[in-house]
């Protein structure tokens, strides 16, 4: 289960832990957790492959992170990236950071495939066709495998 660890600055943020969703839930199926961020496979019905890594400390930007800190968390992302092309061998992957609506840093991985229902436009563009590319049977017991090989527990 993901840990939320308390830190002082969230209550001079401008969206207080206590009111932001990702501080007080998982934001979807935890794949991986090492108490300073997790990958969370989000459930979404036209990207089932849609990941998430999620600082679990309360920060906006990767510039209100450490140096160590900021290499920690991309080493993370491109490690899901790296578990999903070799799990799924999809056409591209999209990589974002946004934080518009939910204010907490997380960073998006989508694999994307030609015949997903968007493609080539974004997730959120207009929708090419219906069906959503099936995940392999397996696919999150080898994810969270792959991850724990790949990603070092750090205290």
């Amino acid at each position: 289960m993901a840990q939320f660890p308390n830190n002082s600055i969230a209550e001079s943020l401008n969206h207080p832990r206590s009111n932001c969703v990702l501080c007080a839930q998982a934001g979807g199926e935890v794949l991986w957790d090492d108490g300073f961020a997790r990958v969370v496979l989000i459930g979404d019905a036209d990207h089932p492959a849609y990941c998430r890594v999620i600082l679990n400390a309360h920060r906006k930007e990767m510039t209100d992170l450490a140096e160590a800190e900021r290499e920690r968390l991309m080493k993370t992302v491109f490690v899901v990236e790296r578990v999903l092309r070799e799990l799924l061998a999809p056409e591209k992957i999209n990589l974002a950071s946004f934080g518009n609506m939910v204010p907490h840093l997380h960073w998006h991985i989508i694999p994307r495939f030609a015949d997903d229902p968007h493609f080539p436009n974004p997730v959120f563009g207009a929708r090419q066709r219906d069906g959503a590319h099936p995940l392999p049977a397996g696919f999150v017991r080898s994810m969270r495998q792959q991850l724990s090989g790949l990603l070092e527990k750090t205290p």
